[in-house]
């Protein structure tokens, strides 16, 4: 991996320029029951509304749907929802989906995450103005978030030969290009990363969330 880390990883919030955003709506969340996990309410709010309106204020524009249900196009009638440009490669594939469809620089956020923030999507395009792909620090089994990152041109042709490899890991390309990381400690300077990383996989998850969403609500 060419990486950015320390001072080199710092990248404060700043000028979003060109950056889109993209919802990965993927996987076919079986520890769910096979729901769609991002039309489930958090406080009253769909995941997927939500990130419709964070990723949008950050951003500036309305973020595009990456999704391969049929009736996704329902979800969100208002954005451009398109289906894996190649069917069948994971959380990869939709990456790949995101940055090819952009086609410009592209914040990339998995649909189950409901506390994802303004300002760290907007750290996480700031990278980009220096490296190809710019990731958060996090105490995840990866030490980082891919599926809320951001991601530049260059990742294209770098995860198109992972996926021709059969390589389906969602950092398996990085290697191939310049990796800034966004560093922990940066992280919790914009929130508690437990919270900002938090992703909704069974029905349990959906009520803690909830119950976070709550009580983050009711704080003074």
């Amino acid at each position: 991996m060419k990486q950015g880390s320390g001072e080199a990883g710092r990248v404060p919030p700043g000028r979003v320029g060109s950056v889109r955003g993209a919802i990965l709506a993927g996987g076919g969340a079986t520890r769910f029951s096979g729901k769609p996990k991002g039309l489930e309410l958090v406080g009253g709010e769909r995941i997927l509304d939500r990130l419709v309106r964070v990723m949008t204020a950050a951003v500036g524009e309305s973020p595009l749907l990456v999704a391969n249900a049929e009736d996704a196009p329902t979800w969100r009638p208002d954005l451009r929802t398109v289906g894996d440009a190649r069917p069948g490669f994971g959380a990869l594939g939709g990456i790949y989906t995101a940055v090819l469809e952009s086609p410009a620089p592209v914040v990339c956020v998995a649909w189950d995450m409901p506390f994802v923030s303004e300002p760290l999507i907007r750290s996480l395009a700031a990278g980009l103005d220096r490296f190809d792909a710019m990731l958060p620090e996090s105490a995840g089994r990866r030490g980082v978030e891919p599926l809320c990152a951001a991601y530049g041109p260059a990742c294209l042709q770098a995860i198109a030969e992972c996926l021709d490899a059969g390589d389906l890991r969602a950092i398996g390309f990085h290697d191939r290009i310049r990796v800034g990381i966004l560093p922990l400690e940066q992280v919790r300077t914009l929130a508690d990363p437990n919270l900002l990383f938090f992703n909704v996989n069974t029905a349990d998850d959906l009520a803690r969330a909830d119950q976070l969403w709550r009580q983050r609500a009711s704080s003074p």
